[in-house]
């Protein structure tokens, strides 16, 4: 089993959505009702990645070339100093099969044991890249900030 280590230095990370819609921008109200490779119905998870581009591709690959309109990203900003903790293909058998039993299963033991605020986790989609799931439960979350929403800007050729 893994434990969690503090970061070294601040983290950048990405997340896409609609700020007109059902739900903010950086909100856990989406992953609270319906179920996501790492976690289950219920939890008080916000995912996003590490890349810019990497919040892309899952949007992308999460509304199947279609997104819905006004889409917009946030930065969100992750200080120094605070527990994550990290899951590498080698750890994780399975981790990235349809299902996400194996995923879920492992942030399951995350989430209720609150052993980090940050869990940073592979990208199926990109697998070379990593997403971040946060915590907004831990005693840490509320050093977490998220940055303005701004609008995304889609190539033409992505749809193509």
């Amino acid at each position: 089993m893994t434990s969690h280590r503090k970061l070294p230095e601040a983290l950048t990370a990405y997340r896409i959505g609609d700020p007109a819609g059902e739900y903010p921008v950086f909100s856990v109200e989406g992953a609270r009702r319906v179920q996501g490779r790492w976690h289950q119905v219920g939890d008080r998870v916000i995912y996003a990645s590490l890349h810019y581009s990497t919040a892309m591709l899952e949007k992308l690959v999460h509304w199947n070339g279609a997104l819905p309109p006004n889409q917009h990203f946030i930065e969100i900003v992750i200080p120094a100093g605070l527990s994550y903790e990290m899951v590498t293909p080698d750890i994780l058998p399975d981790w990235y099969k349809h299902s996400g039993e194996a995923a879920r299963r492992f942030a399951r033991g995350w989430y209720d044991e609150a052993r980090s605020v940050v869990l940073l986790v592979p990208s199926v989609v990109a697998r070379i890249e990593q997403n971040v799931i946060v915590n907004a439960d831990h005693a840490e979350f509320s050093a977490i900030k998220p940055g303005l929403e701004a609008p995304v800007w889609w190539d033409e050729r992505l749809f193509a």
